[in-house]
């Protein structure tokens, strides 16, 4: 089954992004993040509509952090790509009949949610800024303070 990678795609973008100069367009941050720009424009929409980022048009355009990333979080950041599905898991019959299959399903919706509960009060606790402070010391680490945020893979 294919996972969901919206949220640390974008995250990885936004890094990148508080990192440039300058507006960053779809297609830098289509490269960035392995999909279509369209993608990028239309999951960029619900961070703009929150106030994360910003975009503009034409020559010099493109997109730009627009938040402090002290205040926003990562729960804030799964909120504006529309609060995707956790967990890929669920019942094998939602509607059971058998006592076995209902005991088995009242149990499983009881850790679902309390597993999701507790991955979005930690996504709470996790604010951008933190992000960028760990990518700052890793890049210290590796003799790169002061210079431009090496390739992706780097």
């Amino acid at each position: 089954m294919r996972r969901d990678s919206r949220l640390s795609g974008v995250l990885h973008v936004l890094l990148h992004m508080a990192e440039a100069d300058g507006p960053v367009t779809s297609d830098r941050l289509a490269a960035a993040m392995g999909t279509n720009p369209v993608v990028v424009r239309r999951t960029m929409a619900g961070l703009r509509d929150l106030g994360l980022v910003a975009s503009g048009k034409g020559h010099g355009g493109g997109w730009t952090i627009a938040c402090d990333l002290n205040r926003v979080t990562l729960h804030d950041v799964y909120i504006a790509l529309g609060s995707p599905e956790i967990f890929a898991m669920g019942h094998r019959n939602e509607e059971a009949e058998c006592l076995v299959e209902q005991a088995v399903n009242a149990s499983l919706t009881n850790a679902f949610r309390d597993a999701e509960n507790l991955l979005l009060s930690r996504l709470s606790d996790i604010t951008l800024g933190r992000l960028s402070a760990d990518f700052h010391a890793r890049m210290a680490k590796r003799g790169l303070c002061g210079q431009e945020a090496p390739p992706d893979d780097a």
